[in-house]
C-alpha cells in the first residue's frame, strides 16, 4: 500500500472521525485515500478556521482534533490557532503537506522548514522522512497531544514520502496511561493545612475539566464548606447557581470575587493553569498558604510558592483530602455571593439601546439550556461573558484565555455543533472578531451544521479602546466600518436578524435557535459600560 494509506489507517486507529482542512497539491495522496476512509474530511474556507475547529473540538471532547493543510502558505495559516490550542491546553494534531525531500536541500518553491517553525508553539513537531516510521509517529503525536497538559503535535508529511510504497506495516495499539494516585504524605499535609485555616478559598482551573473531576470539585467544596472561584476556562465546574460559587476570576482589575481572596489565609488551587491568571494579580503580598492540586507540579513563580503540592489524579486526590480535613463551620463569604448575584440581575430589564452588555448576557442565559454551548470570541465581550454568563455545567461556556486569539468564535461554534449535534452551539463575538473568520459561514451551511452567531456591534476594537481609555483617557485608531450583517448573512444563504430595541433580543434568540440553520444576529452594544465598570471596581468596598 501507499504510505498515505497507512497514514490514514493510523488516523482511523486513533479514532479520528473528522479532519478539518483545505486540500493542496502536496497532500493529494492523503486526500485521495480519505475518499475511501471512515474519516470525514470537512473542507473549510481558510486554514485558520480549520485549526480553530480542531482546537475547540479537542477541548470539548478531550480527543485530539485534527486539521490538515498544504505546505508553505497553507501551513503558515495554521500558526495562530495552533498556538492558541497549545496555550489553551487543547489536544490537536496538525498535519501539513511538504515539498519532496529531493528538493529540501536548496531554494525551492513554497518550501519552509515547518518543523522548526512549529516547534516553539507545539509539544511535538516532526517530519516523516521514511514511510516505515508512520505508525510510530502518528501514535506518538496523538499520545503527546492528549497527555496532560494537552497541546498540539505537528506532523510534516513530504509529498514523495506520502506517495511511496510500503509493505507489512500496521497501526500501533492505542494505549492511554492512567494518572498516578497522589502521595499519601502530601494528601495528609494538604488536609492539615485546610483544617487549620480560618478562611480557605478554592480557585479551580481548566485542569479540573480536562481530568473529568468537576463532580469531585463540587463534592470537595460541599464536604468542607469552602467557597469556589473559577478561572475563565473553568466556568461551570461548579454550577453558578451553587451556594458556594463565587463566579469567575481573571480580570486585571480588582473584582468583587477578589474580596474573598483578600480575606483568605489558604488558597486551594485545583487544576490551575498559571497562563490564565497570573498569581501576582491575586497573591500580591505573597503571605497566603497555597495548596496546589494538579496532575503536574506547580510552575516556579515568586507569587506561587506552594505550601503543599498534591500531584496526581485530581479526582482521586480531592476525596482523600476531604476525608481527612476538618469542615469549615460557617460559609463566611455568603454576603459576597449575594453582592455578586445582585449585580448579575441589576440590568435584567434595562431598556437602554444600544444594549448594555449585562442585559445581552441576561437574555442569552434566559434563552439557552444548561447543556447548550456558548463559544466566546476574544474582545470586550469576553470580559463580560466571563464575569456574568452563568455556566451550570463544565465546557458549556468556552473561553480562550491562554493565547486568547480573536477569530475563534465562528469556527469554534461549528466544532461544538459537530462534537455535540444535539445541543445548541452559539458564538458570542464582536464585529471585529466575527469578520476574521466569517467565511466559515459557508462551511457550516454546506455541511448542514446549525449555529447561531451573536455579533456585538460597535464598529470599534472595543477591548483595546477600554485599555486606551484606562491608561491615557483617549482612544487611538480603533474605529472601522461594518457591512450590513443581515445582508451579509443572507448572501451566504444564512438567516440574518438585526436587534433594534432591547426587548427584541430574547425573541430573536429564541427564533434563531428554532430556525435550525446558520443565523447571524446583529446586536448593537453600549460599551460605555466598560469604563463604568472600571470606575465601579476602582471604588470597590468589600462586603466581607
Amino acid at each position: 500500500m501507499k504510505a498515505s494509506e497507512l497514514f490514514v489507517r493510523c488516523l482511523e486507529n486513533e479514532g479520528v472521525e473528522n479532519i478539518f482542512g483545505i486540500p493542496g497539491e502536496e497532500n493529494i495522496d492523503v486526500m485521495d485515500v480519505l475518499l475511501d476512509s471512515t474519516v470525514r474530511f470537512i473542507t473549510t474556507r481558510h486554514e485558520q478556521g480549520a485549526a480553530f475547529m480542531a482546537d475547540v473540538y479537542g477541548r470539548l471532547t478531550g480527543r485530539a482534533g485534527v486539521c490538515l493543510a498544504t505546505l508553505g502558505p497553507g501551513a503558515t495559516n495554521l500558526v495562530t490557532p495552533v498556538a492558541d490550542a497549545n496555550m489553551d491546553h487543547a489536544p490537536v494534531v496538525a498535519i501539513a503537506g511538504q515539498a519532496a525531500t529531493t528538493r529540501m536541500h536548496k531554494e525551492s518553491h513554497q518550501h519552509l522548514d515547518l518543523v522548526s517553525l512549529f516547534r516553539p508553539i507545539t509539544k511535538y513537531s516532526v517530519q516523516i522522512r521514511e514511510p516505515e516510521v508512520i505508525p510510530e509517529i502518528v501514535r506518538k503525536a496523538f499520545k503527546i497531544a492528549e497527555a496532560e497538559k494537552p497541546g498540539v503535535s505537528f506532523i510534516d508529511f513530504p509529498e514523495n514520502i506520502a506517495g511511496s510504497e510500503i509493505q507489512d506495516k500496521q497501526p500501533l495499539l492505542v494505549q492511554r496511561a492512567l494518572p498516578p494516585a497522589p502521595p499519601a504524605e502530601k494528601v495528609r499535609q494538604a488536609a492539615a493545612i485546610i483544617s487549620e485555616a480560618a478562611f480557605p478559598i478554592i480557585m479551580v482551573g481548566n485542569g479540573a475539566i480536562r481530568s473529568g473531576a468537576a463532580a469531585q470539585v463540587v463534592h470537595f467544596a460541599e464536604a468542607l464548606n469552602i467557597p469556589v472561584a473559577s478561572t475563565f476556562m473553568a466556568k461551570g465546574v461548579i454550577p453558578s447557581s451553587h451556594e458556594l460559587s463565587l463566579g469567575a476570576v481573571g480580570l486585571q482589575a480588582r473584582d468583587f470575587v477578589m474580596c474573598g481572596f483578600d480575606r483568605a489565609d489558604v488558597i486551594i488551587c485545583i487544576g490551575y493553569d498559571m497562563i490564565e491568571y497570573h498569581p501576582h494579580l491575586w497573591h500580591k503580598d505573597k503571605d497566603r498558604k497555597i495548596i496546589h492540586i494538579d496532575a503536574h507540579p506547580a510552575e516556579v513563580d515568586e507569587h506561587y510558592i506552594v505550601a503543599a503540592g498534591v500531584i496526581g489524579d485530581i479526582g482521586t486526590a480531592l476525596p482523600e483530602i476531604s476525608a481527612l480535613a476538618s469542615r469549615q463551620e460557617q460559609f463566611a463569604a455568603g454576603a459576597l455571593r449575594q453582592v455578586i448575584l445582585d449585580e448579575l440581575a441589576e440590568c435584567a430589564e434595562d431598556p437602554g439601546f444600544p444594549m448594555k452588555p449585562q442585559r445581552i448576557i441576561w437574555d442569552l442565559r434566559k434563552t439557552l439550556s444548561d447543556r447548550d454551548i456558548v463559544i466566546s470570541d476574544v474582545g470586550a465581550h469576553k470580559m463580560w461573558m466571563a464575569r456574568m454568563y452563568q455556566a451550570q455545567q463544565p465546557n458549556t461556556c468556552i473561553i480562550s484565555n491562554g493565547f486568547a486569539s480573536m477569530g475563534i468564535g465562528v469556527p469554534g461554534a461549528i466544532a461544538a455543533k459537530i462534537a455535540f449535534p444535539d445541543r445548541v452551539a452559539l458564538t458570542v463575538t464582536g464585529d471585529a472578531g466575527f469578520l476574521m473568520n466569517s467565511q466559515e459561514i459557508e462551511t457550516a451551511l454546506r455541511i448542514g451544521t446549525a449555529i447561531v452567531i451573536l455579533v456585538w456591534t460597535d464598529s470599534e476594537y472595543g477591548l483595546i479602546k477600554w485599555h486606551q481609555l484606562r491608561h491615557f483617557g483617549r482612544a487611538s485608531n480603533i474605529t472601522f466600518r461594518n457591512p450590513d450583517f443581515v445582508k451579509y448573512a443572507e448572501s451566504f444563504g444564512a438567516k440574518g436578524y438585526r436587534v433594534e430595541a432591547a426587548s427584541e433580543l430574547a425573541p430573536i434568540l429564541s427564533q434563531a435557535v428554532a430556525d435550525d440553520t446558520v443565523v447571524v444576529i446583529d446586536c448593537p452594544v453600549d460599551y460605555a459600560e466598560n469604563m463604568k465598570l472600571t470606575e465601579k471596581l476602582g471604588a470597590l468596598v468589600c462586603p466581607i
